[in-house]
């Protein structure tokens, strides 16, 4: 039984990890999906995003405009602070549901939080590991202009806009280096695994 952290920033390969991880048989709540699930039409969080950001924000389906919503808080860091007050507590609480339900169907599980803002928001709860995913910001750059298309100038801003490299190494019990091939990284990630068993 083990609840492990595994962040990143943005084009980090964290995905890939999880992947791997989940391969191997972990179970992974994905913080992302939860962003979503609680900010379904109807969902108390929608509300309250409606209220502080106003009724723009939905769409006339009911669903959130999150590229609206995204550029109504981005760079601005009192906009994505109220809007984390809003959105934060609602995703702790389906996550620690989640992480209860997996240990409930199975004790022994090794379940994975894929969530890239620990460092700046989770970074105090007693995780069993941290996983950092890390590529050099310039590589991550590229990937982010190559494979998502991306202009150089919104990679920039995108990468800038999260806390630094150095900020995320900081809380890592364990970096899964991925600049090189995902053969690489894959063999990382089996290690990592083959210590998380070994320690279950």
């Amino acid at each position: 039984m083990a609840i492990v952290a595994l962040t990143g920033g943005i084009a980090s390969g964290k995905s890939t990890i999880a992947r791997f991880l989940r391969e191997r048989g972990a179970i992974i709540v994905d913080a992302d999906q939860i962003v979503r699930d609680v900010q379904q039409p109807g969902a108390p969080v929608l509300t309250r995003i409606a209220e502080e950001f106003g009724d723009e924000m939905i769409n006339v389906d009911g669903t959130l405009d999150r590229a609206r919503l995204g550029a109504a808080v981005f760079g601005d860091p009192d906009a994505v602070a109220r809007l984390n007050e809003i959105v934060h507590p609602a995703v702790r609480t389906e996550a620690a549901r989640q992480f209860k339900a997996a240990f409930a169907q199975s004790p022994d599980a090794i379940v994975v939080y894929d969530v890239p803002l620990l460092a700046e928001t989770r970074i105090e709860e007693p995780w069993d590991l941290v996983i950092v995913a890390h590529a050099p910001a310039p590589m991550r750059r590229q990937r982010l202009i190559v494979q998502r298309g991306m202009s150089e100038a919104a990679a920039d801003a995108r990468i800038n806009s999260q806390v630094s490299d150095d900020a995320r190494l900081a809380i890592a019990d364990v970096v899964v280096d991925t600049s090189g091939t995902m053969e690489a990284t894959a063999a990382q990630v089996a290690q990592v695994w083959n210590q998380l068993t070994a320690s279950a």
